[in-house]
């Protein structure tokens, strides 16, 4: 059976990739996306959600816009300077795109899991603000829900927005740490991973080997390679963040390790506000059973699904 999932994403770059993939993958049964504000702003993601969902022939999915910013309404930023002022690698191709859904992000996940009990994913590759209002609208969710299939987070690497936090949680500690909390198996696919499975120039030649929707990908990642060229590997190279939280969420990725640990979200107005705090201290004994613990930390993952995702992408064809 195919892996029953909802999407909420901030849609620059790699949000792209993810709902490409999402959308595409046979073994994947996508019921709905969520926007929220983080890469870009909340309308931005909106409008590039549902143009991504459109090249694919998934414009019947609906897309719901979500927060705009997070939950105590401290000063938010965004990444335009990693993809670009449009979400897109400044490379949007201005194409019009249908409305949004008649409801917002969090109602929509409550809605589709209150349909189908037991058997929806959640992957939130964006803030949580989504994930934590519907965890307030529905204190049930966690008993309704497959799981909960996380890009975000850093257990041993790290952080990207701060020495100790990943963007994603640190964009709204509070909501993140609404959702580590909450008693819903979780995935925490984090920095631990992502940064360590690329798309190559040799990668990315398959994509512009492939369909318009292959060649779109290609085009809209020469900006965010050329920050992490600048920024991190000194070579051209992008990350592929996202879809490898869809990838964990539908059995798709191969995980070589992946402790199930106790996290926690430093909600302090420190330094290390935004961090997960990641139990390790069992590390040393093969991480032996930890009370209460119900996230699995994923620490080692074979980089072969990036050829897969690649492929699956390139292979594509306008209907």
């Amino acid at each position: 059976m195919a892996t029953k999932m909802i999407l909420d994403c901030d849609t620059g770059v790699d949000d792209t990739m993810a709902i490409m993939y999402a959308a595409l993958h046979p073994d994947i049964e996508l019921l709905g996306v969520g926007s929220v504000w983080g890469n870009v702003d909340v309308p931005t993601a909106t409008r590039n959600t549902i143009h991504t969902l459109e090249l694919v022939g998934a414009g019947h999915v609906p897309v719901a816009q979500g927060a705009a910013g997070p939950l105590l309404r401290t000063p938010n930023y965004f990444g335009y300077h990693v993809h670009g002022d449009d979400g897109q690698g400044n490379a949007y191709d201005h194409a019009p795109v249908g409305p949004a859904a008649p409801t917002t992000a969090a109602q929509q996940i409550v809605e589709i899991v209150r349909a189908n009990p037991g058997e929806v994913w959640l992957v939130p590759v964006g803030p949580l603000t989504n994930i934590a209002t519907a965890l307030a609208l529905a204190p049930e969710l966690p008993e309704l829900v497959a799981g909960v299939s996380i890009m975000g987070g850093a257990a041993l690497a790290p952080g990207n927005t701060s020495p100790a936090a990943e963007a994603n949680i640190a964009h709204d500690p509070e909501a993140a740490a609404a959702v580590f909390r909450a008693p819903w198996p979780i995935i925490m696919v984090g920095l631990d991973v992502t940064m360590k499975v690329l798309i190559t120039p040799e990668r990315r030649a398959v994509l512009d080997a492939g369909g318009p929707t292959a060649q779109y990908m290609s085009r809209i990642m020469q900006f965010y390679g050329e920050f992490f060229e600048k920024t991190t590997f000194g070579t051209w190279a992008a990350t592929m963040h996202d879809t490898l939280a869809v990838a964990a969420a539908a059995g798709t990725l191969k995980i070589r390790s992946a402790p199930n640990v106790n996290v926690e979200v430093d909600c302090s107005g420190g330094p290390s506000r935004g961090a997960t705090v990641c139990d390790m201290r069992g590390i040393y004994a093969g991480f032996p059973p930890q009370p209460g613990a119900h996230c699995q930390v994923l620490l080692d993952v074979d980089d072969s699904i990036a050829d897969e995702v690649i492929e699956l992408i390139a292979r594509h064809q306008p209907a």
